[in-house]
């Protein structure tokens, strides 16, 4: 009996869409992220990308539990010194909000060249229309 190790000529990526309305935002991030990695696939192995891509929707109807909302504040850091920007949830949330979802999702990647790998993958987008209609993309159920 011989390991089955696959090789990346032979993946074949399967396109996912995810309706953000009324989901939470972390529930949602660690399905994409499961989805990124290829971890529902039964021939996973961790050193190869054997991710599918992800399409998320209406990025701007997502939703976060409790008081996080008001509380939850975004952090970047320019380069310059005193170069510290900061930004509150509400207001990245009117302004970018697939950055929001992009960011959780890329958090719950691997930070090495793969996980950016895995991350290209995902697209997210505002409203509930995207330009990937000719992949012919399937509905990812989340339960959340």
């Amino acid at each position: 009996m011989s390991t089955f190790i696959p090789s990346a000529h032979e993946i074949d990526r399967k396109w996912y869409v995810v309706d953000a309305t009324g989901k939470t935002l972390g529930r949602l991030a660690t399905e994409a992220a499961s989805v990124l990695a290829g971890k529902r696939n039964p021939k996973y192995v961790p050193y190869i990308d054997m991710g599918d891509h992800v399409i998320v929707i209406n990025a701007e109807k997502v939703r976060l539990t409790g008081l996080k909302s008001q509380q939850k504040v975004y952090r970047r850091y320019t380069g310059f010194p005193g170069g510290l920007r900061e930004e509150s949830f509400l207001r990245l949330l009117e302004r970018k909000p697939e950055q929001i979802i992009e960011e959780a999702v890329k958090g719950m990647l691997p930070k090495t060249k793969l996980g950016r790998k895995m991350a290209s993958k995902l697209n997210v987008y505002k409203g509930d229309q995207h330009p990937h209609a000719a992949q012919k993309p399937v509905a990812l159920e989340i339960n959340a």
